[in-house]
């Protein structure tokens, strides 16, 4: 393939400029070559590079991302025609393929020849594949380029149905989330008895399988594969050595990296003795005028497999070859990482394992959240070694910090890793404690007093100061560390700091929602033509769309409306993760009729629905196929059923207990309010969902405590209870009012709920909501029940008409059959399709193989 800028030479130019040829065009050698190009000497170089694939140098920490866009263009970290102008030759799909050492050239697979002054090895890894029987056989991949993955999704879209990752590391779990996303069956298989047994301990990593199961991903640990042969009713059949199986259609080898030092063994230069090219503290091989950076270095013995260290050797070998006062050196580097894998937190930091003698450990472990952290401290107590933290990795920044920088620790460890019930400063934690030479930025080296600088020189924003350092350009871990240290010092100076919900409306949410109230703004395209600026973003457009339909309860699927939509609101339903659907139709205050509960029996048979109680005291339908949809809910809807909106951040349920209607201990009619409740407040759109619970008596069979609004009866009237919640953090609710009367207890939900509607950030909670009023309860109260900002008319006015705009949703749909349409496997036909179908499978119900829909038509024959 031509360079970017033809080259015709076999032997360096007699010219005053130093040739630099870079062997390797992946993040590492493009940081390189920024790097080389961003010193005062730039102008005495010429950059020629080669790279081995076909395409320039993209970001292959975050591959996966691939799968959602099929796009390599947002990955890719610069263009041919950016290079072409900074005076940089590539030569791409052209793999360098011998050194003469002595000639100083080298020569490429295309026959070229080129000479250099220097020369820079960035050849990076390879996949290690293990030497198994059938690890050649079809729809085996390594997970590597985007060709790779673009092999992969070939396979998926070809029929497989299971795919299998072996390897449970950083990049296996990597792997398994890709199978996800492609909508297969994903399984991994793991050698050692725990997912990242290198970052993670024995706790962490119980968690995480957990975690990682639930998300629907088989684990297999303590697994050998010993051969993979042709399968039964997938393409391949994975043995163990304990004489375990798994059939799959689709084997990706994540199993580690290995060096890719070829080249250099070929040419005679130093390499280990289990591979990878020898390099001093300057990044120079046993040749000085080469170089080796990245994956493909050894240095001091050890091989480093995370980009951070691979900048750090490309910024220390372009500072080796500029000159200058202030040379850099290489010295090793911290392995400590952060990422988030299938959507679960995971960080591991420097004695992770705590191995350094006279270590101590503390650790904490919160089951209902799912939430584990680890400290390894230092014999005296005063220094931090190394952690772990599943689940929650918020503070990963701070504590990489205080280790890297041998901060002292506070008094109580063990509070750094405890939930916060104060301030930072109680706990130790937060960006003031930390000194102007912490390194907030590892991709990039960036410290804390450089994104100081930045700020007092005039950046503004994040932006800017990613801008002006490139600090969180990288793999992205450090943003919320650098976002809370930019925000300090902006706030330092006296500069607000901006809450703009994003960029393309400079307002929060409690702005968005008085524009849209205040205005009657009753569109996106309008809010964003009066209001903002751009097209949205993921963040805007939902947030938009529920405080539409908050404000005015329209129609969700309208045309105007249904972009702002998620996948549950689009399709009226729960996705499962089988692609399935359940339904959940509304039974208000948990009351049904003999007749609706053998019409919801007759649905789940017809259609071969599991059927499930929930805890709200409704009959959830699951495995509905979407085309279904409409059919199952025209008989719902004909029997009197409406949507119990079990799919949007709304109201969902009010759970009831039988009351002084049939117990003997009932002193109200605990159900008939449970009926009104919910039928009043019945689809009301709120930045989170909402449950109820009314009790018939001071018992509490209803468990109206832990709901974001409980009722229950007393001898003197309604007990309000406001602002509890069960879930990841569960949490009492608070007394709010006593003795009240059914139509004072009704005027006070009302409020409170506009209020919450009003008032409340995206996606929060009623119990994070009044937690984080300044005031809390009491300050409840006085607006609510006093009156103190003269709003209660207004609250009660905006409920009305929200109760006033109901309609059923499904009802609505049912009728158009436009909209219908959304829900039919063709666009111009109602036929459905036929390489889909469902079997039972423990219980369970899940795709069926082709040999299985075979075979049942055969049996049918």
């Amino acid at each position: 393939m031509s360079p970017v800028n033809p080259v015709d030479n076999t032997a360096p130019e007699t010219s005053s400029r130093t040739r630099i040829v870079v062997v390797g065009n992946g993040m590492v050698g493009h940081q390189f070559i920024d790097s080389l190009l961003a010193s005062d000497n730039a102008h005495r170089f010429e950059l020629i590079t080669f790279s081995e694939e076909s395409r320039v140098a993209y970001d292959r920490m975050h591959l996966t991302e691939y799968f959602q866009t099929r796009s390599a263009e947002p990955l890719a970290m610069t263009t041919l025609e950016k290079y072409q102008a900074q005076g940089v030759t590539l030569y791409l799909g052209d793999k360098v393929v011998g050194i003469d050492r002595d000639a100083k050239t080298v020569t490429s697979a295309t026959g070229k020849t080129i000479g250099y002054d220097k020369l820079v090895l960035a050849t990076g890894s390879y996949p290690f594949v293990p030497p198994i029987e059938g690890n050649d056989r079809d729809n085996c991949f390594v997970y590597r380029t985007i060709e790779d993955l673009e092999a992969i999704t070939a396979a998926a879209d070809n029929g497989a149905k299971v795919g299998t990752v072996v390897g449970g590391g950083l990049l296996g779990l990597e792997a398994a989330k890709a199978i996800k996303d492609l909508g297969l069956e994903a399984h991994v298989v793991e050698f050692a008895p725990r997912l990242m047994a290198v970052q993670v301990d024995e706790g962490g990593g119980a968690l995480l399988k957990d975690k990682i199961t639930d998300l629907g991903v088989g684990v297999h640990l303590s697994k050998a594969t010993s051969r993979i042969v042709a399968g039964d009713s997938c393409l391949h059949k994975m043995e163990f050595a304990d004489g375990e199986a798994l059939e799959t259609d689709l084997v990706i080898f994540s199993a580690g990296i290995r060096p890719q030092d070829e080249l250099a063994r070929s040419s005679g230069l130093d390499v280990g003795e289990r591979g990878g090219i020898v390099i001093n503290n300057e990044c120079q091989t046993s040749d000085k005028s080469i170089y080796a950076i990245g994956e493909c270095a050894l240095w001091n013995g050890r091989i480093f497999g995370l980009v951070a260290p691979g900048y750090t050797m490309a910024k220390v070998a372009a500072s080796h070859l500029a000159g200058g006062e202030q040379c850099l050196t290489f010295d090793g580097a911290d392995m400590s990482t952060k990422l988030k894998l299938m959507g679960v937190d995971v960080a591991s930091i420097g004695d992770a394992h705590g191995v350094t003698p006279g270590a101590r450990v503390y650790t904490y472990f919160n089951q209902p959240d799912e939430v584990y952290k680890k400290l390894v401290v230092s014999e005296d107590g005063k220094l931090l070694l190394g952690a772990v933290l599943v689940g929650d990795a918020a503070d990963y920044g701070t504590l990489l910090q205080y280790m890297l920088n041998q901060i002292q620790l506070p008094e109580f460890p063990e509070g750094l890793i405890l939930p916060h019930r104060g301030d930072d400063a109680q706990t130790g934690l937060g960006v003031a404690a930390l000194p102007d030479t912490a390194q907030i930025c590892s991709c990039h080296d960036v410290s804390k007093g450089v994104i100081r600088d930045a700020v007092a020189g005039g950046c503004c924003s994040v932006g800017d100061v990613k801008g002006h350092t490139k600090a969180g350009t990288g793999c992205g871990g450090c943003v919320p560390l650098l976002t809370n240290l930019v925000n300090h010092e902006l706030e330092a100076l006296g500069v607000a700091v901006s809450k703009d919900i994003c960029e393309h409306f400079p307002h929060t949410r409690q702005e968005l929602y008085h524009l849209i109230r205040v205005g009657k703004i009753k569109t996106y395209a309008e809010m964003l033509e009066k209001h903002g600026k751009g097209h949205g973003c993921e963040i805007c457009k939902p947030a938009i769309g529920s405080i539409l339909a908050s404000c005015w309860n329209d129609y969700v699927l309208k045309d105007e409306h249904i972009g702002l939509q998620d996948t549950n609101d689009i399709f009226l339903g729960n996705m499962q993760k089988d692609g399935t659907y359940s339904i959940v139709p509304r039974i208000a205050g948990g009351e049904i009729t003999p007749d609706k509960l053998i019409v919801l029996g007759e649905v789940a048979k017809e259609f071969d629905l599991y059927t499930k109680i929930t805890g709200g005291q409704r009959v959830d339908l699951f495995g509905a196929q979407l085309h279904q949809l409409p059919q199952i809910w025209r008989k719902l809807v004909d029997a009197g059923f409406e949507t119990g909106h079990a799919y949007g951040k709304s109201v969902r349920t009010v759970k009831s207990c039988v009351g002084s209607t049939w117990c003997r201990f009932g002193v109200d009619d605990s159900v008939g309010l449970a009926i009104d409740i919910e039928n009043r407040y019945k689809g009301l759109r709120a930045p989170h969902k909402l449950k109820f619970a009314v009790s018939g008596c001071t018992r509490e069979c209803a468990e109206a405590q832990s709901k974001d609004f409980g009722v229950i009866a007393t001898e003197n009237g309604w007990n309000l209870y406001i602002c509890g919640n069960g879930g990841m953090k569960p949490r009492h609710a608070d007394l709010f009012a006593t003795d009240l009367d059914r139509e004072t207890l009704i005027r006070y939900i009302d409020r409170l709920l506009m209020f919450y509607i009003r008032t409340a950030d995206r996606l929060q909670r009623t119990s994070v909501w009044m937690d984080n009023l300044e005031g809390g309860l009491d300050y409840l109260k006085q607006v609510i029940i006093e009156d103190s900002l003269g709003i209660s008319d207004e609250l009660e006015a905006e409920m009305d008409l929200n109760v006033g705009n109901y309609q059923c949703e499904w009802a609505t749909t049912l009728a158009s059959p436009e909209k219908l349409k959304r829900f039919s496997h063709f666009i111009n036909a109602d036929d459905t399709d036929d390489n889909l179908a469902f079997v039972k499978e423990r219980d369970q119900i899940r795709p069926a193989r082709d040999d299985e829909k075979a075979n049942l038509i055969a049996k049918a024959s």
